[in-house]
């Protein structure tokens, strides 16, 4: 199933997309205030099956997309993550074993269909295709063959990196990577089933 969150009016609301048509998840289940807080109480099947059982409230066509998750209580990305890439390196020139870790915040991203906004700082706005991972469960030191039960679904981003910004620091990427508005996130998140 496909989860999203998006604006009618001037309200805030989530919901599942059944047959190209949303259904508003935020009227029908109103303990959970936005698509996180489903999430977080592990509630995602609960609203498949209330989504399933809903007449559609909303064309999609008439939506404002918000980024799926509004309010992630982290971005975590990884960088130089594709094989055709130069290879990570650490400081004494060697190949990396470990991957390149950056953070995003919530205001570098708008939702589909947003504008991206060029940053007057910078000349070098670039884009990259990204697959992003949306984290529905918690933990800590969980072994590999138990990540994907942590995953919720997937979304995708247009992350928008200002590449001169990005060498100003030493192997650090952080500055280029959060200039408000400057990446969009979604259109919706897929869960794993899908």
């Amino acid at each position: 199933m496909r989860f999203l969150s998006f604006t009618a009016g001037r309200e805030e609301h989530y919901g599942a997309v059944v047959d190209d048509r949303v259904v508003d998840l935020a009227e029908r289940m109103p303990e959970y205030p936005t698509l996180r807080h489903v999430l977080d109480a592990g509630a995602l099947v609960r609203a498949m099956d209330v989504a399933v059982s809903a007449s559609p409230d909303f064309d999609l066509r008439e939506l404002d997309y918000l980024p799926p998750v509004t309010n992630p209580r982290k971005i975590i990305c990884i960088g130089v993550n594709y094989p055709d890439r130069k290879p990570r390196l650490t400081r004494e020139g060697e190949r990396s074993t470990y991957p390149s870790v950056f953070m995003r915040t919530r205001e570098s991203l708008v939702g589909h269909g947003q504008a991206i906004l060029k940053p007057p700082e910078t000349e070098q706005l670039d884009y990259a295709g990204e697959i992003v991972l949306v984290v529905g469960k918690g933990g800590r030191r969980i072994p590999e063959e138990k990540a994907p039960e942590h995953i919720a679904g997937l979304t995708i981003m247009n992350e928008g990196s200002a590449r001169d910004w990005m060498r100003h620091g030493d192997f650090n990427v952080t500055q280029g990577k959060n200039f408000e508005s400057s990446g969009a996130l979604g259109p919706w998140m897929m869960t794993r089933e899908e």
